[in-house]
């Protein structure tokens, strides 16, 4: 009784973390896919392999991780042991996968720092142009911020260099606290002599940079990742211990169910043997030696009538029933 207690805590205990350990799973594998196919994200266009590399690292542990559950859930419910080592074994290399993706994020972050800097750079050089351009926009807009490192930036501009501009007087509108947008364009000014149509009127241009929102919003990201990466390792380490005194459960549940049928198999055979036997069975008929019996102290033996001796006869010999 008590180890059938044990079995259903245990397998309480294993639901639980199961659960916390698929949706631990899937949220990584959600941001596998953010990574490398999200839309509306300045990562979806960076040119890094290493975080391409992280990406379908998460969204490969993602897939793996589901699957590991069902095979989980499958070995405590059927207390299939085979099921629960092939479990145990998926949960080593899953904790292997996770910490190279860990470590791989974290030696890689400045490289990927760069290459976000570069492909800002590269949308600010073709601002105008592309369908990238709101990502730009977003970025200045929610950030309070003006090219990378400042509002001279604008200045490469193939557009603005192309107005021969000295001092980046025509700004994206998102460069400006307030702006009211031209009809079709994207361009503001704050200064009175531009009296071109296309552009729209911008007030309080921003002076800062987006170089910090940039380097927070991308380390902000990787905390988030690396943070469910070791969550999942933490649920895991609990699940491969509790896992562990389930395999070792089951297998004392299947030798006492051995022993147990073992047991009844003997039992029953002798109780068959039993059930053949006849009365007869159960005298002693082993090899009868004759003792010497005095004639008075003759008896009639009621099993075997035929030996009863009288006090004339004399002294004779008769069957010693302790085979003596």
């Amino acid at each position: 009784m008590k180890l059938e207690v044990t079995i259903q805590l245990l397998r309480f205990c294993s639901q639980v973390f199961n659960c916390i350990f698929l949706v631990l799973g899937l949220s990584i594998a959600g941001s596998g896919v953010w990574i490398l196919f999200g839309r509306g994200n300045l990562l979806t266009i960076l040119s890094s392999d290493e975080l391409r590399t992280v990406g379908a690292g998460l969204l490969l542990i993602g897939g793996v991780v589901l699957l590991v559950s069902v095979i989980g859930c499958a070995g405590a419910h059927r207390e299939n042991r085979f099921l629960l080592l092939v479990y145990l074994s998926f949960l080593v290399v899953l904790v292997l996968g996770q910490l190279f993706v860990t470590m791989l994020l974290l030696i890689n972050r400045d490289k990927i720092e760069r290459s976000l800097d570069q492909t800002v750079d590269q949308i600010i050089l073709q601002y105008g142009e592309r369908a990238q351009d709101r990502l730009v926009d977003e970025l200045q807009e929610h950030g309070l911020c003006c090219g990378r490192m400042g509002p001279a930036d604008w200045l490469k501009n193939s557009y603005i260099q192309s107005l021969n501009l000295t001092m980046p007087h025509v700004l994206p509108c998102s460069c400006f606290n307030s702006s009211r947008r031209s009809f079709n364009s994207s361009w503001c000014s704050e200064q009175l002599n531009v009296t071109d149509p296309h552009y729209g009127r911008g007030n309080s241009s921003y002076e800062q940079g987006c170089k910090k929102q940039l380097s927070d919003w991308l380390q902000e990201n990787a905390l988030t990742i690396i943070s469910m990466d070791v969550g999942l390792v933490l649920i895991q380490v609990l699940q491969f211990v509790v896992m562990v005194y389930l395999y070792r459960a089951f297998g004392r549940k299947a030798a006492l169910k051995r022993t147990g049928s073992l047991a009844d198999s003997d039992h029953a055979h002798l109780d068959h043997t039993h059930q053949d036997r006849t009365p007869e069975d159960d005298l002693d008929y082993a090899v009868q030696n004759y003792g010497y019996v005095d004639p008075d102290e003759a008896r009639l033996d009621s099993a075997h009538p035929a030996y009863y001796l009288g006090p004339a006869e004399g002294r004779q010999s008769v069957p010693n029933r302790a085979g003596f």
